[in-house]
């Protein structure tokens, strides 16, 4: 079992940061979209300033993933990432849905594991 957690935080980790490290670094190509996942790209991306801090926390949960560190706030944080990601992928690019799916998952799997630290956060004064 815990190999499987490292394979998986690994895998999702190095998924992270290659995203993010191919949008600062340009090393990617822009996809070629059209339709309804154009116009929602234009949006994303003429308001100037939500990709670059999208890619910074990726970056920053992709590097606590792999190093395991901080796995509690990050696997929290990249969830709407995830979410976002998932449904953008089920309803506009269903190509790319299984890499969604594996880090979806993967991430509630980790958050699973972890449930005991959030039970701070979720107690009631």
């Amino acid at each position: 079992m815990k190999n499987l957690v490292i394979i998986i935080r690994t895998a999702i980790g190095l998924l992270l940061l290659s995203v993010a490290i191919g949008y600062f670094l340009k090393l990617m190509p822009e996809p070629v979209t059209n339709g309804n996942f154009k116009a929602f790209e234009i949006g994303f991306v003429s308001s100037e300033y939500l990709m670059p801090i999208a890619k910074f926390v990726t970056l920053l949960c992709g590097l606590a993933f792999i190093f395991d560190r901080y796995i509690t706030i990050a696997s929290l944080l990249i969830l709407p990432f995830t979410i976002n990601a998932l449904f953008l992928d089920y309803y506009l690019t269903p190509q790319a849905l299984p890499v969604s799916i594996f880090v979806f998952l993967g991430n509630f799997f980790i958050i699973y594991l972890h449930r005991k630290n959030y039970k701070k956060l979720f107690k009631v004064k």
